[in-house]
Formats: structure tokens, sequence, C-alpha cells
């Protein structure tokens, strides 16, 4: 059951919702991109309907507007520690794919069932509502369906435009009120891919010959460590803590959790100049391994949700899901010899 409006009728909701929402979707920037005639399309604040674009996938994900790239959580000086109060905006209405849906629940799975509650992450997750943006065909990279979130009922809304108009189905109370008085009931179902071009075969069982195989050395070299995929990555966590000292008192300041990558250098680094982790193939293999196997051990699902944006972001052509395919094929060969 859904409601079919009128574009103008559409565009005096997406009104309504702008007075009470921050609203936030994939939008085109035109000129942004990585050389100056390129656009890029992110997420960021919605003016008008027009904003949201809808026949591409976002090359960067909608994690920013739940995890801030930057965050203070508390002020400190020589005798005194002082929470820092969240800033004061309106709740925020998020345009999603089913993908990214999907991503949420790891990111909630990670700050909020993860042995204790995370309240920075709980306030700002609190504070949101999902409107679910259908996808009629696949995206080029994707492999949704192969990873299981090509479709989602967790949606307050869900919107499809349309020559004739465009058709909401809701399962939010006071949008209901606001349909019935701008539309007309219509049978509605959201578009959900059933296909993708890339296919992926993820590993039942993985041992101590997988890790270590003699794949991962090859990304000692394919790979710069620049962690753009674990930036564009809707489920990527991994965060660092600076401390920042006011230069009239270096005994005062502030702690900010700021955004990180496994990638990168310096992210393994510990006191007396250890790494863990140094080749960048070391960091290929935890980051793929844990995305396939050691989050699903312990919260029930994978936690890649197969949107492919770091297929497409990667500088070095690195395709993190052919790598999947490989670390299967060569999980299948060992289980083969085992019996």
């Amino acid at each position: 059951m859904g409601y079919q409006l009128q574009i103008e009728d559409m565009k005096q909701l997406f009104g309504r919702w702008k007075a009470d929402y921050i609203l936030l979707g994939p939008r085109r920037m035109a000129g942004e991109g990585m050389y100056s005639d390129t656009d890029v399309i992110r997420y960021g604040e919605l003016e008008n309907w027009e904003d949201l674009e809808w026949e591409q996938r976002s090359h960067y994900s909608f994690k920013e507007a739940v995890l801030p790239i930057t965050q203070i959580l508390f002020y400190f000086t020589e005798e005194t520690v002082t929470e820092a109060q969240p800033e004061r905006r309106k709740p925020a209405l998020i345009f999603l794919r089913s993908c990214d849906i999907h991503a949420i629940k790891r990111l909630d799975e990670i700050y909020l069932r993860n042995r204790f509650e995370d309240k920075y992450y709980r306030r700002l997750r609190d504070n949101v509502k999902l409107v679910l943006m259908g996808c009629p065909l696949s995206c080029d990279s994707g492999f949704c369906v192969s990873m299981g979130t090509n479709r989602t009922e967790d949606y307050d809304a869900a919107v499809r435009p349309g020559a004739e108009g465009v058709r909401i189905a809701s399962k939010w109370a006071e949008l209901d009120r606001e349909l019935e008085r701008l539309g007309a009931a219509v049978e509605f179902r959201p578009d959900f891919p059933e296909e993708n071009a890339v296919k992926v075969e993820i590993p039942e069982r993985l041992d101590n010959s997988v890790i270590q195989a003699p794949l991962w050395k090859e990304y000692d070299s394919r790979c710069v460590g620049c962690g753009r995929c674990n930036f564009v990555c809707p489920t990527c966590t991994c965060f660092t803590m600076q401390d920042i000292y006011y230069t009239d008192n270096g005994r005062a300041g502030e702690r900010r959790r700021v955004h990180a990558s496994c990638m990168v250098d310096g992210y393994t680094d510990v006191a007396g100049g250890g790494c863990y982790r140094k080749a960048n193939g070391e960091r290929m293999r935890f980051k793929v391994l844990h995305k396939i196997s050691d989050f699903k051990k312990q919260f029930g699902d994978q936690m890649c949700v197969g949107c492919g944006r770091c297929d497409d972001i990667c500088p070095e052509y690195i395709s993190f899901s052919a790598c999947v395919n490989r670390v299967a094929a060569l999980a299948k060969e060992e289980n083969r010899h085992e019996s």
C-alpha cells in the first residue's frame, strides 16, 4: 500500500520536511570531482527535491551523517573533564539505498551492541529517520545480491519518482497523515535489484592456510596505502583519538574522535616503535577477512554490504570483490585437499 503524489505535492511535502529535519541525500556536486571538469556524487544537505541524484549511486557513503569525521568528546583542564554537549541541530532525514540501510545496521551493531553502548553515536542515531530510495537497476560494480543486502524493510518511508509523479510507502504515522491529505492510495512496492553483473562467493570456512596464502603479498606492491577504500565504505568504523592542547595553556584542551583507516601507515603503531601490520598486503588481509569472516562470527551478518564503492574509488584498480572470490577459490581448494 502506498500513495501517488503529483510532483508539486511532493515538493510541498519536501518543504514541510525541511522545516522540521535536516534533509541529507546523494547529490551531484558539479566540478568537485577528482578533476576540475568532473562531478562527484556524495551526501550533503538537500535544499529542494531536485537536488536528489537518482540515476547513479553516490561515490561516497552516507557515513558522515551519523558518524562525524571529527567529533569532540570532552574538554579537559588540569583538574576537570567536561563532556562536550551535542551540537544543537534538528533531527535528520536521510535518503538511502537498500545496501546503505543494511550498512546502518552494521554500524548499530558496532556502536550500540558491541559490549557497551556508545552514547555519542546513540544520540545521533536516535535523531535519524531513513527514507529508502529504490534501485530498479543494479549499479555496475555493486554485488548486493551476493551479500543479501539488495532488499530491506527497515525504513520509515520509501520513495520512487516517475513520469506520472512520485510514489511513497510509509511506516511513519506522522507521514501517513500528510499522504492521506496530499495523495491518492495506490499499490506500491519499492524497487530492488534482483541480479548484479558482479557476483561474489563468500568462503564458508577459512583456515590458517588462507591466512598465510601468497596472494596477500601481491598487494604489498599493488596497494599504495591511501585508505580511500575505507573512507568510502559505509561500514568501516575505525577511528583514532587526538588530544588538542590549547596554545595559551599546555595542560588544557580537548579530545577528538577522528575517522581513520586500517590501510594507512601509522594505524597499528604502538609504543616503543612497534607496528602490527607494516606491509600493505597484511593490511589488505586484515580488512578483507574482517569484512567477510570476523564480523560475522561476532554479529551474525557479513560486514560488507556489497555497495562496490571501494572497487570504484581505488586508484590502483584493486577489486575487493575479486579478492573475495580469490579467497573463496583458495578455501575451496584447501578443503578439497583435506577431504
